[in-house]
């Protein structure tokens, strides 16, 4: 399966990626700089939706830790949503589902708070 990002609809509240596919060595670049735009715009509260990613390895797992560091940096943070099957266990078993306050159900960008 093809990976993709979508920009899901922004109010004000932060980004919403939802990514779809495979995250691994060949697209993590694509995800970062996803992410890197969207810092270097003023963006700095980032979820990624990953309710449509069947697969994520160790080299997704860095960018996704990676974009958190960059929005910290700048004040904001970067969270996770909706994964399921080998993608969630993973999150769980590396501890980025604690570290990334990822959260099993899709949630509206626009209800997520600062912290």
């Amino acid at each position: 399966m093809t990976f993709s990002i979508s920009h899901v609809e922004r109010d004000g509240a932060g980004a919403c990626l939802r990514l779809t596919g495979e995250l691994d060595l060949s697209t993590a670049p694509e995800l970062s700089a996803a992410i890197d735009r969207l810092t270097a715009a003023g963006e700095t509260r980032v979820l990624l939706d990953l309710t449509d990613l069947t697969f994520c390895d160790s080299t997704g797992m860095a960018v996704f830790v990676r974009g958190d560091n960059r929005a910290a940096a700048e004040g904001g943070w970067l969270r996770l949503t909706g994964a399921s099957g080998r993608v969630e266990r993973v999150l769980r078993v590396t501890g980025l589902a604690e570290v990334l306050r990822y959260e099993p159900e899709a949630v509206d960008p626009a209800s997520r708070s600062a912290s």
